[in-house]
Formats: structure tokens, C-alpha cells, sequence
């Protein structure tokens, strides 16, 4: 008690002298800052005059005339690739396109295509657009668009061509497989959709599944409206498939999250070096979803906000991870338009996972070999014998007390490798970009029209006709060198799923392409096998 006394004495005595030195230390603080800011924005502008000077001498002594645009582009991207993988320039020609991904629709007539044997080819109408509307079918030509060749048409020229403001009209010269003579078809622009949940549908009386391509402005909505309609057809449990989702709007993950946990949970957070960068996304409210046990599939190509979402459900034990570890992109960018049109994405923040896990794979060794590294790592630091390389990693506690991995990507509870194992000649049929197992379908869907009875008995039970590899051999043969018979019966029941999947796209939708495609997914049968134990595992009410 006297110590006490002595030292308030001590500072109403002396509390002037004290408050002159907190004063004089203030002071010399923010003098020390304003040097050191002055130095940075000193340094920052002799670089650009650096900059400044480079491209004079190179505009007055080059030995040819500089296409400044070109040049001028390679040096602001490579400006933004000097700070890390992720902060990227988009020149103003890409930033429409890269919009309308995120963005959820453009104008048009709605079709998917591929160029083949140098014609636009319907893949398939989009469903509820102009293209539906006028009969356009699976396999359908053009011949002509407006009059104009469109034979030996790019991509770009394609969309140049068929795209348009909403109420215009294209007049597109069709040829049909199995009508003779070519007819003109007169299509109204309209919106057109681009869906971000590419399809969803019942495995079997319980189970529902749900395939998410990207996270895009509209994929909340999206995934509401596929669960709502598998929940009606007596959905229990769930298995959400974002392989090779490449992430997109963080928000978009963290409103699908919000409707599995309860309210008061951290789903992500994130840290960077302003404060507007640092941010606690909480569960908002009572989630639809809390009942339902999710098994997410995830692989190497599953990134960004793909992680958001399965690291948050395995950490707070709502979800079961199965397949290959992610990518590991942790970091998050703001997008700033630029006033030529162009974009700039840079990096503001890392991103952690409610255990405290950042997910971001080291790039100290530079852009290229981060990217190169997806596909020239050993398997097993992505598969099946990931355990040998976990003891390099960072340990983590999930809700329930189950260690989970940092250190880049996100580990799954069950690792399993994707079963590829084909043959050289099958292979060979992929490496050509000229959609061999389309065009065969086609002539199958022609030839049997029998097989057409319902998605569920041609997927489950129909089988296509006897020794179907010796014709399919023969047809691609006209096209490819070098395929071998023997290998394409040894890969009999990979070639089947590819050659009914198409066809099930031509004769149905999306959702019975998908599911026919599971057919020889180990890592989806996994998932399945995997349901019976998740109720065991999961923080579920």
C-alpha cells in the first residue's frame, strides 16, 4: 500500500515532465514514420522514372516500331507476378469473358459446341434458351451464319459471330445427321445462363449429389435450389463433388457454408497488412443443412474458395473429405478496374481455416514451377501414400479432436488416387482434340434408338452391343494411327462409360451425363462407401 502511494506522489509531482515526455516521444515516432514513408515513396518514384526512361530509349532506339499494347501488357504482368502466383493483370479484351463466368450469363443463343471437322457442333442446347426454342438438336452443323461461311471458324470468330445484345437475330445454316439437304434456322438473342452447379441429382433413395463448377455470383442460389429439389425426392445425406473447382467469389463458399453449421462459428478468416484486409466470417444463423451429413470430393485441381468450403466442414467436423489433397491456394485478391478496360487482381490477405490452417502451398521458387509442381510432384504427395509425407506438415485439431494437415492444400480424411490407369491406346484417343467419343455416339444413339428407354435403366442396367470395340476401333482407326484392339478391350468398361455418358447427354441433360460418368469413379464410390460411418464421425445434432 505505501509502494502505491509513493508512485501516485511520484506522478502528480512530476506530471508535467511525464506528459512533455510522452509528448517528445510521440514526436520522434511519427518523425521516424514520416521518414521512413518519405523514403518509401522516394524510392517508389525513382523507380518508376526507371520505368519512365526504359520506355523512352526503347520507343526512340528500338529497331523496329513497338506494339506498345503487347508490350506494355507483358510488363504490368509481369509486374504482378513478381509478388506471388495469384495477383494477375487481365487485359481488357479477356476481362469481359472473365466476368461473364462470375458473373452468371451473357447474350447469345445459347448453345455448347466444339469446332469439329472444322464446323460449329452443337454439343447441346442449353436448356430454356433460344437455342432449345427453335429445335437446335445435339450434333446439328452450321454451315453458314448470316449468310457467311463458317466453315474453318476459331472460337473467338464464334463468339464474335453468334453472341449479340438480347432481341437481335442471327440466321444460322444447319446440317442435321440424318436429313439430306442443309435448312436455315432464324434464333432470337437472349440471356443465357451460365450455371455454376453443373448438375445434381439422387444416387439412390437417400442419397443425393451435387456437382459445383466454380463459385460464381449466383452459386448459393443455385445449390439451394438442387438441394431443395433432391431433398423432395428423399434426400438423407449428401456427397458435394468440387473437383477441379477452381474456386471464385469467397462469399459464394461462405453462404454454402452457412448452411451447414450452426450460428457462432468461425468459417474462415483472414489476414493481411491493411486493416480493411483482415476479417472473422461467422455462421450467420440456423443453416438448412445442419442434419445433413456431406461427404465432399475434392482433388489437385480443387482450389481457392473449394477450400474454404471443405477445410471449414472437415475442421468443424461437418464434413467427411475424400480423394486427393488441393491445390492450396490461400490467398485472396481485390479486383481493381482499370480505366483502359483492363483489371488487376492483387493479392490483400491469406486466408485460414477456423483449426488456424493456412492452406497456401509455398511459391518461393517461383509462378512456373508452382504450377508445374501439380503435375510433376510425385502422385504420392497428392494420393494414396500421402501418410510418408505428413510428418513435413503442420498438425491441427479439428472440433472433435481429429488431427488434420496445413502446410498447402487440404488433406482428406480418406486419400484415395483416381483410378487412371489406361492404355496407351486409349490415351491416344484423348490427346486428339477432335471429340471421337461424341461422334461415335452420335452414330449410336442413331443405330440403337432401342437404348433410349429412361436415364436410370440405359445408366444402370443397359448394355451396348457385344464386341462394341471392334467397331469403335474401326471408326477412330480413320482418324488416329496406331490404336491397337487388344488395348481398347482391356480399357472395355472405361470406353462404355465415356461412349453412354454422351449419349445420355444427347438423348437427356447434364444430370444423366454426370451420373453416367460415376459409373467408374473409385473416388466417388469411395464417398459412397464412406456414408454409413459419417453420422459416427460428425458434429451432427
Amino acid at each position: 500500500m505505501m509502494e502505491k502511494n509513493t508512485i501516485m506522489v511520484f506522478i502528480k509531482r512530476n506530471k508535467k515532465a511525464i506528459l512533455l515526455s510522452l509528448v517528445v516521444l510521440t514526436l520522434v515516432f511519427s518523425a521516424l514514420h514520416i521518414t521512413r514513408l518519405r523514403a518509401e515513396a522516394r524510392d517508389i518514384y525513382e523507380k518508376m522514372q526507371v520505368l519512365t526512361d526504359i520506355i523512352g530509349i526503347v520507343n526512340e532506339n528500338y529497331v523496329e516500331d513497338v506494339e506498345w499494347e503487347k508490350t506494355m501488357e507483358g510488363a504490368y504482368r509481369g509486374l504482378l507476378e513478381e509478388l506471388d502466383p495469384h495477383s494477375t493483370y487481365i487485359p481488357a479484351k479477356r476481362f469481359e469473358t472473365v466476368k461473364e463466368e462470375f458473373e452468371g450469363e451473357f447474350q447469345g443463343i445459347g448453345i455448347e459446341y466444339d469446332i469439329i471437322d472444322g464446323y460449329i457442333t452443337v454439343i447441346s442446347p442449353i436448356i430454356g434458351t433460344p437455342a432449345e426454342e427453335v429445335g437446335l438438336q445435339s450434333g446439328d452443323k452450321f454451315l453458314k451464319i448470316d449468310n457467311e461461311s463458317a466453315y474453318k471458324i476459331t472460337r473467338e470468330e464464334t463468339k464474335n459471330r453468334l453472341r449479340g445484345k438480347k432481341g437481335t437475330e442471327v440466321v444460322v445454316s444447319v446440317k442435321r445427321p440424318g436429313i439430306k439437304d442443309p435448312f436455315d434456322v432464324t434464333i432470337t438473342r437472349d440471356n443465357i445462363p451460365l450455371y455454376s452447379v453443373s448438375g445434381y441429382f439422387m444416387i439412390d433413395d437417400e442419397t443425393g449429389y451435387v456437382l459445383i463448377n466454380r463459385f460464381a455470383e449466383k452459386t448459393h442460389d443455385e445449390f439451394l435450389e438442387a438441394v431443395k429439389v433432391l431433398k423432395a425426392k428423399g434426400m438423407k445425406s449428401l456427397i458435394m463433388d468440387l473437383r477441379y473447382n477452381s474456386g471464385g467469389y469467397m462469399n459464394q463458399a461462405i453462404e454454402i457454408l452457412d448452411e451447414f453449421v450452426g450460428g457462432g462459428d468461425t468459417l474462415v478468416y483472414t489476414q493481411g497488412r491493411i486493416r480493411s484486409a483482415n476479417d472473422v466470417h461467422m455462421s450467420t444463423r440456423r443453416g438448412k443443412f445442419e442434419d445433413i451429413p456431406v461427404a465432399v470430393l475434392i482433388n489437385r485441381g480443387s482450389a481457392s474458395a473449394s477450400e474454404i468450403v471443405s477445410g471449414a466442414l472437415q475442421d468443424l467436423d461437418r464434413g467427411l473429405i475424400v480423394g486427393e489433397t488441393s491445390f492450396g491456394k490461400g490467398l485472396v485478391q481485390r479486383q481493381w478496374s482499370m480505366r483502359d478496360g483492363s483489371a488487376i487482381r492483387v493479392t490483400i490477405a491469406r486466408y485460414y481455416t477456423p483449426s488456424g490452417r493456412l492452406i497456401q502451398r509455398p511459391y518461393d521458387n517461383g509462378t512456373a514451377r508452382y504450377y508445374e509442381e501439380l503435375y510433376t510432384l510425385p502422385d504420392s504427395v497428392f494420393s494414396d501414400s500421402l501418410d510418408k509425407h505428413l510428418d513435413t506438415r503442420p498438425e491441427y485439431t479439428t472440433r472433435n479432436g481429429r488431427t488434420v494437415y496445413g502446410g498447402g492444400g487440404i488433406t482428406p480424411d480418406i486419400v484415395v488416387k483416381r483410378n487412371y490407369d489406361l492404355s496407351e491406346s486409349t490415351m491416344k484417343i484423348f490427346s486428339k482434340n477432335v471429340r471421337l467419343f461424341f461422334k461415335y455416339a452420335q452414330e449410336l444413339t442413331q443405330r440403337h434408338p432401342e437404348y433410349k428407354s429412361d436415364p436410370d435403366t440405359f445408366i444402370y442396367e443397359t448394355k451396348l452391343e457385344k464386341d462394341f470395340t471392334a467397331d469403335f476401333h474401326d471408326f477412330i482407326s480413320g482418324e488416329i494411327d496406331d490404336i491397337e484392339l487388344q488395348d481398347l478391350r482391356e480399357d472395355e468398361e472405361y470406353l462404355e462409360m465415356q461412349l453412354k455418358s454422351e449419349m445420355a447427354k444427347i438423348w437427356w441433360d447434364n444430370n444423366a451425363y454426370y451420373e453416367a460418368r460415376l459409373q467408374c469413379d473409385n473416388q466417388f464410390k469411395t464417398a459412397m462407401e464412406s456414408m454409413g460411418s459419417l453420422q459416427n464421425i460428425l458434429a451432427l445434432h
